[in-house]
């Protein structure tokens, strides 16, 4: 099925990405730059280096999906690199709010109880 969900994890590639790359050359970023397993369940997205153009791979039990959304006006907002784990990773609520063009660094999150059941 066809499906980004709120349970995934969400990875940004750290620099801009060629858009005439496919499955197979972003799985190769995916290893090598990101050092993530690209066979993980997560999502990895890859920003053209206008920032037009988003890329998302996911592997779903049995391939990969890539997804493209490129913009007609407008451009997409980055999030802010995490400089204790290196990474961008992102919440499904950030990852929204970059797809739909929302300011996210002027955002504000409202306190929620967040209770894990997977314990």
């Amino acid at each position: 099925m066809f499906a980004l969900t709120k349970s995934m994890s969400y990875h940004l590639c750290s620099h801009d990405v060629d858009m005439r790359k496919g499955i197979y050359s972003l799985y190769q970023l995916v290893k090598t730059d990101m050092k993530r397993n690209p066979l993980s369940g997560e999502v990895f997205l890859f920003v053209s280096k206008n920032r037009t153009t988003i890329k998302i791979l996911h592997w779903e039990h049995d391939g990969f999906i890539l997804y493209q959304k490129k913009l007609e006006k407008g451009t997409f907002e980055i999030p802010r690199f995490n400089t204790s784990s290196g990474q961008y990773e992102m919440k499904w609520n950030t990852f929204v709010l970059m797809m739909e063009g929302v300011c996210i660094h002027s955002a504000q999150y409202r306190k929620r109880l967040n209770i894990d059941l997977m314990r």
